[in-house]
């Protein structure tokens, strides 16, 4: 029996040859199964066999129609094959059981009926008429039943492949949605990083530049810019964590050999303190350390002008990342930048993704400190990673 859900695989000519083959075989079957019940002889057998032949061509959209074509030459003893694979067309391709049923009745009755219908009273109540029923009963019947099942398995793949594709969409949005938190995170801490750095020494040259007018002016435009680009860099922010584009590409690769330029181009006092194992370190782990440091001296020099700093970080069954500034100056004017709130929300994000630790909070000298401890090995940060999509 021909199958109704043939699947093109390949090459296109090479699956072009298979679907033709799948549509040209039934009725091949059909018309040798004429040829061998009439022979070469032109006639009406002939005809009708030729007829319900040519009438599988329409078992894909009409197959009732071919059960119908093939019921004339079924009847007169001509054919067989043509409208038993229609009959299984119609269970495979009908969903109601009522069609397959009807056609599978109307193929045994031609079936089972002599020829001419005269004949009826002649059928005598005895064991030969009983089998000659049960076969051209069962013979349709059991064309029936193949059809179904197969329709049945056919549902059951569709289904299955629906749920896969529902599925991957679902993980798909999951790993879009950590994406687009990477992506911010990334943002904020690239960009503001430099913009606040940029408005500090604009504030700077503001006040203790020189006398000309044009320069003065020229820093206020600066300062002022500045802190209009962070206000409109928290507000992409918060769409990016919603909307963001998944196609976009990640802060440029950051890791702890820059904690040097870091820290000096950072304008404030640090003392850095940096003892890492010669072995390289996963790079999501030296990305967050970098920017752990470089969001907590962001936050001081917004937050605590005047004030020293120091980062130590360290390995010790973990990567050990320690940012602490003492008090702030009271005299030190702070500069007036906004602050979005989403700084050390990402970096606890950041470190939990990793499976690591975060803690930020005020220290008992009027500091602050931030410490974050994050894993050195693959293993523990595939295995935090399934976790956080999962």
């Amino acid at each position: 029996m021909p199958s109704t859900g043939e699947r093109d695989s390949g090459p296109p000519a090479t699956a072009a040859v298979r679907r033709a083959a799948s549509r040209a075989l039934p009725v091949l079957v059909a018309l040798v199964d004429g040829l061998v019940v009439n022979g070469l002889t032109a006639g009406h057998g002939m005809w009708l066999a030729l007829v319900a032949a040519g009438a599988l061509l329409l078992r894909r959209r009409a197959p009732e129609a071919a059960v119908l074509a093939g019921l004339p030459g079924l009847y007169l003893g001509h054919i067989a094959f043509a409208p038993l694979i229609a009959l299984y067309c119609v269970a495979v391709r009908r969903g109601p059981v009522l069609a397959g049923a009807t056609c599978a009745a109307a193929v045994a009755v031609a079936w089972f009926l002599p020829h001419p219908a005269t004949g009826v009273s002649s059928l005598a109540l005895d064991r030969e008429t009983a089998l000659l029923a049960l076969d051209c009963c069962g013979v349709a019947a059991g064309v029936v039943v193949l059809g179904r099942s197969v329709r049945s398995r056919q549902e059951r793949l569709r289904a299955a492949t629906a749920r896969r594709a529902w599925e991957n969409q679902v993980l798909t949005e999951r790993v879009l949605a950590t994406e687009r938190n990477r992506l911010a995170r990334e943002m904020h801490d690239v960009v503001a990083h430099k913009v606040s750095l940029i408005s500090l020494q604009a504030g700077a040259l503001q006040v203790g530049g020189p006398g000309d007018a044009d320069v003065r002016a020229t820093a206020r435009t600066i300062h002022e810019l500045s802190a209009q680009t962070l206000t409109e860099l928290h507000h992409l922010v918060g769409v990016l964590r919603t909307t963001g584009d998944p196609g976009a590409q990640g802060a440029p690769r950051a890791g702890l050999a820059g904690l040097t330029d870091l820290v000096r181009d950072s304008g404030l006092p640090v003392d850095l303190d940096v003892s890492i194992p010669p072995a390289p370190l996963p790079e999501p782990v030296e990305r967050a350390a970098y920017r752990t440091v470089q969001e907590a001296l962001t936050n001081i020099r917004k937050h605590a002008p005047g004030s020293r700093a120091t980062v130590r970080v360290h390995c010790a069954a973990g990567l050990h990342v320690e940012v602490h500034n003492t008090a702030p100056e009271r005299v030190a004017a702070r500069p007036p930048l906004p602050g979005g709130g989403h700084g050390l929300v990402g970096l606890r994000e950041r470190a939990h993704l990793l499976g690591g630790d975060f803690h930020a909070a005020p220290a008992t000298d009027g500091g602050f400190t931030v410490r974050a401890v994050f894993p050195v090995g693959w293993t523990a940060i595939r295995q935090s990673a399934d976790t956080s999509v999962g």
